[in-house]
C-alpha cells in the first residue's frame, strides 16, 4: 500500500509509469478485497470514516463504516467530505493510497444531476446514466479541452483501459485515445 501512495504522481496517461500506477490500483483494490486488507491515507492526509449521525472511525475504514457512503478526510486545505456514489468508486480503487489520493476540493454538482470530485492524481465523475468512473491524466486533460462533462463528449462511461500501445476511456459522446503519447478524440 506504501508503494501506491508512491505513485499518486504517476497516476493517469504518462509515458512509463502509467501500467505502474493501474497496477497500484490493482494491488489496492486487491488488498482491500482480501481477508485483513485496510485502506489507509496517503501523506499529509488522514480519515474519518462516519459510520451514524456522530460516531466516527480514525484511520481505516471499517466494512460499516463503507456500507455509510461517506468519509470525511483532513487534508492541508482543511477537512473535506467524500460521499455517495463518488466516495462508493474512491473506496473500491484504494482511497487516499489509491493514485487518486486525497481530495482537493469538495464534491461538486455536475450537468443533468451529475456529480465529481477532484483529487490529487484524477478526477470522479458519477452520473445516473453512466455510473461512476474516473478521469485522468492527458486523457483528462484532452476531455476537459473538449468541454468535459458540460461538451460534446458528456461523462465518462468507463475507467482508462489498456489498449494497443496506450489507454482508452469512453463517454457518452465518443471516445479518447492515448496512444504513443499522442491523444485524438473520437466523437460517436
Amino acid at each position: 500500500m506504501v508503494a501506491a501512495a508512491g505513485l499518486l504522481l504517476a497516476a493517469g496517461c504518462s509515458d512509463d509509469d502509467t501500467n505502474k500506477a493501474n497496477d497500484a490500483v490493482a494491488s489496492v483494490t486487491s488488498a482491500m478485497k482480501s481477508p485483513g486488507g485496510s485502506a489507509t491515507s496517503s501523506p499529509g492526509a488522514s480519515a474519518t470514516t462516519t459510520t451514524s449521525g456522530s460516531e466516527t472511525t480514525s484511520g481505516a475504514a471499517t466494512t460499516s463504516a463503507m456500507a455509510s457512503g461517506s468519509t470525511t478526510i483532513s487534508t492541508p486545505n482543511g477537512d473535506i467530505v467524500i460521499s455517495g456514489e463518488v466516495y462508493k468508486k474512491y473506496v473500491a480503487v484504494g482511497g487516499a493510497s489509491s493514485p487518486l489520493g486525497a481530495p482537493e476540493e469538495a464534491q461538486e454538482s455536475g450537468p443533468d444531476g451529475g456529480e465529481y470530485q477532484d483529487f490529487t492524481g484524477g478526477t470522479i465523475y458519477w452520473s445516473k446514466d453512466s455510473g461512476a468512473h474516473i478521469v485522468w491524466g492527458d486523457i483528462r486533460e484532452e476531455w476537459e479541452a473538449n468541454g468535459g462533462a458540460n461538451g460534446t463528449l458528456g461523462y465518462p462511461t468507463s475507467d482508462e483501459k489498456d489498449i494497443a500501445g496506450g489507454k482508452q476511456s469512453d463517454f457518452t459522446g465518443g471516445t479518447i485515445t492515448w496512444v504513443n503519447g499522442e491523444t485524438t478524440v473520437t466523437p460517436k
